[in-house]
């Protein structure tokens, strides 16, 4: 059975936007197109709803997710500050770190990410193609992390999307670049639906909607095998747990972010699992629809359709749910 949460003061909580000046950066840059919004009116039958919305991230600036968002505005701004050897260092589930090499090349700097062995062999020929050296590690991602900051240290240029006590100015960079995905959308959802992973993008979306007048329901999603932010949630405290392999590789995370946690755990309404078999269905669903999504980017349909009977949606909802990837 699929864990469940709900927190009903989360509705009224508030925050304030992402810098205005993030938009601009990823304006500036010339691959910048924004991602499509899809409406896949079959689903909203199937679930008798008015309208289903995907925000679409198998194509951004290049890379087949959405990562590029925050990791090249985190490292544009990182470098503004840094005087130390130009070599960029990261661990990664997989798109962030294909992310981080692709910008390191761009821009001339040597790369180095550590991944764990519960990686797919592609996502890390992919990263190896952008030209980063790769270390795999036997372990979890939470030891790939732990891996890349001790290399790191205070020589090297430490590009994570999670945070941790003493770390965290530029995982908030890479929080903030996520905003632009979300001020795209000029749809207006009853309905949000987000992948958690160690909450970074569930972060940028609960401070996104949170800082509108009439803000959405917001669902996060993890796989029932690294449930570490709902884990969280239901104990009321931060927490690390195992995990095991799941086809959802980009959240397969132990440990929630200490920047994402205060924000999911006031801003977010409600919280749920879902399992690989439900995951792989929302990705060959999504695909019938022409929309290529992994099973990381497609849980947020399976997450709707496991949390729907609990839900106060009616048929003229709007339910958005973002797919933060393509499908391998």
């Amino acid at each position: 059975m699929a864990d469940w949460y709900e927190n009903p003061p989360a509705r009224e909580w508030r925050t304030t936007p992402a810098p205005a000046e993030v938009l601009a950066f990823h304006q500036s840059l010339p691959a910048y197109r924004p991602t499509p919004l899809t409406s896949v009116p079959a689903l909203a039958a199937e679930l008798g709803i008015g309208q289903v919305l995907v925000k679409d991230e198998s194509q951004r600036l290049g890379l087949p997710a959405f990562k590029a968002l925050g990791a090249w505005w985190a490292i544009h701004r990182a470098l503004q500050e840094w005087s130390g050897p130009a070599e960029l260092v990261t661990a990664t589930d997989g798109n962030h770190g294909r992310a981080v090499a692709r910008r390191a090349a761009m821009l001339g700097l040597r790369a180095q990410v550590f991944v764990s062995d519960m990686v797919p062999e592609a996502a890390i020929a992919a990263i190896r193609d952008e030209g980063a050296t790769v270390s795999v590690l036997a372990g979890s991602y939470d030891d790939a992390v732990a891996e890349a900051a001790a290399y790191a240290g205070d020589q090297r240029l430490l590009i994570q999307d999670s945070a941790w006590p003493g770390y965290e100015v530029v995982p908030q960079l890479i929080v903030d670049g996520y905003s632009t995905l979300f001020r795209e959308i000029t749809a207006e959802p009853d309905l949000v639906v987000v992948p958690m992973g160690v909450g970074s993008v569930a972060q940028a979306a609960v401070t996104h909607f949170r800082s509108e007048a009439a803000a959405p329901m917001m669902l996060g999603v993890e796989p029932s095998a690294a449930a570490c932010v709902t884990t969280s949630l239901l104990a009321g405290e931060l927490l690390s747990i195992p995990t095991s392999k799941t086809v959802m590789a980009g959240l397969n995370c132990g440990t929630p972010s200490t920047l994402a946690w205060p924000i999911l755990r006031a801003g977010l309404d409600h919280a749920i699992t879902v399992d690989d078999e439900a995951a792989l269905q929302a990705s060959a669903d999504l695909a019938t629809a022409g929309i290529s999504s992994g099973p990381s980017g497609a849980a947020t349909l399976a997450a709707l359709r496991a949390a729907h009977p609990r839900l106060p949606l009616s048929a003229d909802s709007t339910v958005l749910l973002i797919s933060t990837e393509a499908a391998l």
